[in-house]
């Protein structure tokens, strides 16, 4: 009987998981997709325990209470800022997992053919993800080094030790016997993904981190092969080929090539933004902005990682109440990367129930900019930085943006004059039509919402 139950509860998770991948595409539909895909996880985990090769069940309790223990804090108490963070130390953890498991199948049984290369390329795939993880952690979380750490020659070094763990793999697939192989396999695996991040700067980890997320997923689909489990095949599959596409959507969102994000060294400080520092720029008061808005007939609020930082998406939605009482037309227009993740700025807006028509894509805002009247960056810099349509040498040419430089006048929060992830100055700062609001952006906000409060309400 429970033969004939679990591929049923295996269909069903999978279903789950196709479902879940559809709804979190749109912000309408992200909480059912999140819903269905834990219900989908929960049939997939009792369906497994219902195979018949689970003969007691003691370590696996205390394997769940224990990783229990760990992670309901750490998804309780992370804050939306360090949520990429989380999502690089859980892709490392699963990649180990998948990688022990392909080892002990490994060295228990010693497959051959096909079972053994899919083998391979789990423990491949899996040990070099997780170091990979752990090093775009370290970045995100500033514990290591954010910009690129170069040296002559390192591409040969890098592809030199990749060719040599995949011949050893392949070794390994012909001559399973060889045990004495197998470390030396796995140390090259983890020493390539220590290598593969360092010279990636910290502003394409997202991008990083949605590729490390396809290379876990194809690990744990080689598991299902190696563990004769069809639902990994399947779930690893959804996993690795959805993390791809999203890489590849990232990578066109800053009109850059794979090439580019994994060898480019992209997010050294340049020289020309450490030294326009001393160029002038105007600046505003939170009495001098209220009265900006409030004269104004449309609004663009442009939020980037700063807001998110501040934690100031509640005072923007009392913001976007206050001039929207007072007849101001105001959307939030929202680039593909801004923040550190996709969907990064929804998610906070939607958290402070900022309405979901009132987010605007890219493409759909840039045509109003030219017709509006103040366009309010909150925290964002790269994103809105007009040397990527104007400089054709920039290290950002070409790449989509926001065309807040349009908008009659610009006002933009932000704590210093430093660049954005990308290392370069924004021509955007220094325009006459420009104004520099300094401060933390939800103190700064909440000063406008203050003044604009005060300020006698305009006749309906």
């Amino acid at each position: 009987m429970m033969e004939s139950i679990f591929p049923a509860l295996y269909i069903l998770a999978a279903a789950g998981f196709i479902l879940a991948i559809k709804w979190m595409s749109s912000p309408a539909t992200a909480r059912r997709g999140v819903i269905v895909g834990e219900i989908g996880m929960l049939l997939a985990v009792v369906g497994t325990l219902l195979r018949h090769e689970v003969v007691t069940y003691e370590w696996i309790l205390i394997a769940f209470f224990i990783g229990s223990a760990i992670g309901v804090p750490v998804a309780y108490y992370m804050p939306m800022t360090a949520v990429p963070q989380r999502t690089a130390f859980s892709h490392a953890c699963g990649a180990l997992a998948s990688a022990l498991i392909g080892t002990a199948e490994y060295f228990r049984h010693m497959p051959h053919g096909v079972v053994m290369t899919a083998l391979v390329l789990e423990t491949l795939l899996g040990f070099l993800t997780c170091t990979a993880s752990l090093m775009a952690f370290g970045k995100l979380q500033e514990v290591l080094p954010t910009r690129p750490i170069t040296y002559p020659g390192q591409n040969i070094v890098n592809l030199g030790i990749f060719g040599l763990a995949v011949a050893i793999g392949v070794a390994l697939i012909l001559s399973p016997e060889r045990t004495w192989l197998f470390p030396i396999f796995t140390v090259l695996s983890l020493v390539f993904g220590v290598l593969l991040i360092i010279p990636i700067g910290g502003a394409d980890m997202p991008t990083v981190i949605a590729l490390l997320n396809s290379y876990a997923g194809l690990s744990a689909s080689a598991m299902g092969f190696v563990l004769d489990n069809k639902l990994l095949i399947v779930a690893g599959a959804l996993d690795g080929s959805s993390g791809f596409i999203l890489a590849v959507i990232m990578c066109r969102a800053m009109n850059r090539s794979f090439s580019n994000v994994l060898f480019g060294a992209f997010g050294t400080i340049q020289a020309s933004a450490k030294e326009a520092l001393e160029r002038p720029v105007r600046s505003a008061s939170p009495e001098e902005a209220a009265e900006i808005l409030e004269a104004a007939r449309s609004v663009v609020i442009i939020p980037g990682y700063g807001m998110a930082v501040a934690q100031a998406q509640h005072k923007l939605r009392e913001l976007h109440d206050v001039l929207t009482k007072r007849g101001v037309e105001v959307c939030f227009a929202i680039h593909p990367v801004a923040g550190r993740m996709p969907g990064h700025m929804n998610v906070l807006l939607a958290e402070a129930d900022v309405p979901y028509d009132r987010l605007v894509e890219m493409d759909e805002i840039n045509p109003e900019f030219p017709r509006t009247d103040v366009a309010l960056v909150i925290g964002a810099n790269d994103v809105v930085n007009p040397a990527a349509r104007l400089d054709k040498n920039s290290p950002i040419a070409g790449m989509p943006i926001l065309n807040a430089y349009e908008a009659h006048t610009v006002m933009v929060i932000k704590r210093s004059m430093n660049p954005g992830f990308a290392g370069i100055d924004n021509d955007l700062y220094y325009m006459d039509k420009t104004l520099m609001l300094f401060g933390d952006a939800k103190s700064f906000v909440s000063g406008i919402v203050k003044e604009l409060n005060a300020a006698v309400p305009v006749a309906s």
